[in-house]
């Protein structure tokens, strides 16, 4: 079985994703076949697989750094929050229920062997699996029943390296702090730590790498300077659309600007990275109590975990009247899976898949109709776009079925069929398709058509470019050596 080694943070968001990926990479070009691992994810940011489930985006991204095909054993747990019934709970790629958090905080001991018999397949084709951890071990007010963190170090005994952000400020305390929360068995586990997203002159830290040795004994493997192109990284976490939205102001001359209404239960929102990476775009994500721009050449509806619920919450924002004025502006609109879904005429939960069994008004600019039931549909696919005859590429991931008029008018021509719809005046569209910005000459056509040159960008090698900087960025500030030599062979404590 292959050597095994844990990130674990001192809190969510101290960039153990993105370390990962970069060492993941930077191992890989050292040729480890090197795999990711994470037991326990909480996104509604997801990817499909290549064996036809679904897992974290982090994971995929981490995959492809590794130069292979993500697989529903790199995230065995997903947890993608929803309205009112909790979280959907995906297991080995498929769906396996909802619960909400006290449920699912007894489910837990249930889920263990499945997490660890995914990690053991996993492990048996690689040299290395870089495991990475939830939040912090150090809640320990649910310890109990952990799968995510210590829980999951413990029972496959793997090391651990913690992870602290010094940006949050008091990175001494959160890796201190830590430490004595934790147990004495869990400690035997920390291999050392790693100070994230430092700025400034490194030697200034040296009196708190001797504190810490002097109040944890833990090796450190290196301080991690920010790395300012994790921005044209996918995200994993919604925040982060706030942080990277710039501040709404008017398009500069050959620019043209984007709105998309930011809702509560937002998902695969790196659908929109392509588009934000675009110099001649202003993406400008609306906040709740903000009305949308008046003057967009085009408003997206992203998708949602929760379609009924966003749509009553755009409702409430009066984002609907602010799309009809939209229309009657004569302006663009397009939505994407849950947001193609909320611009039809109605959408029925018969089941009450999302919570109540009822059906809802869409906003009507479109000519279909969506019931939310039967099996989630998790396709990796590819075609063209109708009106322009780019080509796309991209993945299907929903529940429910469309149907109406407007399906004689498809948005895309896919590989299984056509795919979406589009009004009769060609000024609103909409599709289940995911990734459909990543192909660029379909990006480059839809901004010339809203009026931009723009269209610079190639997305694809943006991103392995950035994972190879990345690496290189660790390569110079992490002891690499030292982190691999603290990898050890799992032993399960118990049975798979």
């Amino acid at each position: 079985m292959a050597l095994a080694l844990m990130l674990q943070g001192t809190g969510s968001d101290v960039g153990k994703s993105v370390l990962l990926a970069g060492m993941a990479r930077a191992f890989t070009r050292r040729g480890l076949k090197v795999r990711p691992f994470k037991p326990q994810n909480m996104s509604n940011n997801a990817a499909v697989t290549a064996d036809g489930g679904e897992i974290g985006r982090a994971q995929a991204l981490q995959a492809r750094a590794c130069g292979v095909a993500p697989v529903s054993d790199m995230n065995p747990v997903l947890l993608k929050p929803q309205a009112e019934s909790g979280a959907q709970i995906v297991l080995d790629g498929k769906v396996w229920g909802t619960a909400g958090g006290r449920e699912y905080h007894q489910l837990t001991p249930r889920l263990l062997p499945a997490v660890l018999a995914a990690f053991t397949r996993l492990a048996e084709g690689a040299d290395l699996v870089l495991i990475e951890g939830a939040g912090s071990p150090a809640e320990i007010n649910l310890r109990a029943g952990d799968i995510a963190n210590m829980g999951f170090a413990e029972a496959a005994r793997v090391p651990v390296t913690l992870i602290g952000d010094i940006e949050r400020g008091g990175v001494i305390a959160q890796l201190v702090g830590t430490r004595e929360l934790l147990s004495t068995s869990e400690r035997t586990l920390l291999a050392g730590y790693i100070v994230n997203k430092f700025r400034g002159d490194i030697r200034l830290f040296d009196g708190g790498i001797s504190a810490l040795a002097e109040r944890t004994g833990l090796r450190c493997f290196g301080i991690v300077p920010y790395f300012p192109d994790v921005e044209r990284l996918p995200a994993e976490d919604s925040l982060s659309l706030i942080r990277r939205a710039p501040p709404c102001r008017l398009p500069e001359r050959g620019r043209v600007r984007i709105a998309v209404p930011l809702l509560p239960h937002i998902a695969n929102f790196d659908d929109l990275d392509p588009l934000r990476a675009e110099p001649g775009v202003d993406l400008v994500m609306v906040s709740p109590g903000q009305p949308l721009p008046r003057d967009p050449a085009l408003v997206i509806l992203p998708g949602s975990k929760a379609t009924i619920s966003d749509l009553e919450f755009l409702r409430r924002e009066g984002w609907h009247v602010d799309l009809l004025a939209h229309r009657r502006q004569c302006g663009q609109i397009l939505g994407l899976c849950g947001g193609y879904q909320m611009l039809g005429r109605t959408i029925t939960d018969r089941f009450g898949i999302e919570g109540r069994k009822e059906t809802v008004e869409g906003l009507g600019l479109l000519e279909v109709d969506t019931v939310l039931e039967g099996t989630k549909r998790l396709v990796e696919t590819a075609g063209i776009e109708l009106s322009n005859g780019m080509p796309v590429k991209g993945y299907e991931m929903h529940l429910g079925s469309t149907t109406g008029p407007g399906l004689d008018r498809p948005m895309l021509r896919l590989s299984g069929g056509a795919d979406g719809c589009v009004s009769r005046d060609g000024r609103v569209a909409g599709c289940y398709l995911h990734g459909l910005f990543t192909s660029d000459p379909y990006r480059r056509a839809l901004l010339k058509a809203l009026g931009t040159d723009s269209g610079e960008i190639a997305y694809e090698q943006q991103i392995e470019t950035t994972l190879d900087a990345l690496a290189d960025h660790l390569e110079h500030n992490l002891d690499l050596p030292a982190l691999l030599a603290a990898a050890r062979h799992p032993r399960l404590t118990r049975a798979a």
